[in-house]
């Protein structure tokens, strides 16, 4: 240390001899060379060193705004899906119970539909028994008149000799006759 403090006293005694020269005591000439280049860093230095921290500290904020409005618009987009997405479920939902009440419908139709073809073919089918039923009966009565026909017919032929048959038909002219007058 103590050639530290002899080097600055040996700065304010230097000669005024005119010659020029390197001092090669490493120990005296160190502070003396720190302390300029340190004084000349901070003086011509400081500008440069602000201007880079100023322009390092701009592009920091800059950054951080771009990410603030992306995060922004992120937020607001992310919104946006959420809204559409409630959208979405809400009409999924109406799509949903509108297309079970759809199905419900469409198969109440069915049934209803169904009952009344039912009812439909019931009828048909009781018309075509009630009309073979009438035919059955008309056939029946036909065979029983032609049988009770042919019965009276066999009988008046055996019980009718000419004199009878002559007599039935006069009382049938005559009756033929009556009814024309009364018609006239």
């Amino acid at each position: 240390m103590k050639n530290v403090t002899d080097s600055f006293v040996f700065l304010g005694h230097w000669p005024s001899a005119g010659s020029f020269g390197f001092n090669t005591d490493i120990l005296a000439t160190n502070p003396i060379n720190l302390s300029v280049v340190l004084g000349v860093l901070i003086f011509f230095g400081k500008g440069v060193l602000s201007d880079l921290l100023d322009n390092r500290k701009q592009r920091i904020l800059n950054t951080i705004r771009n990410s603030e409005e992306l995060r922004e618009r992120a937020i607001e987009q992310l919104e946006k899906a959420r809204a559409r997405l409630r959208k979405v479920e809400i009409e999924a939902e109406q799509f949903r119970v509108n297309g079970y009440s759809e199905i419900e419908q469409e198969r109440l139709n069915l049934i209803n539909s169904t009952y009344k073809t039912l009812e439909q073919l019931e009828n048909y089918k009781n018309e075509t028994i009630h009309f073979e039923q009438q035919r059955a009966i008309n056939q029946v009565r036909q065979r029983i008149f032609q049988q009770a026909l042919q019965g009276a017919l066999g009988t008046l032929n055996s019980c009718l000799n000419n004199e009878l048959h002559l007599r039935t038909i006069s009382a049938n002219i005559g009756m033929f006759g009556a009814m024309k007058e009364i018609t006239d």
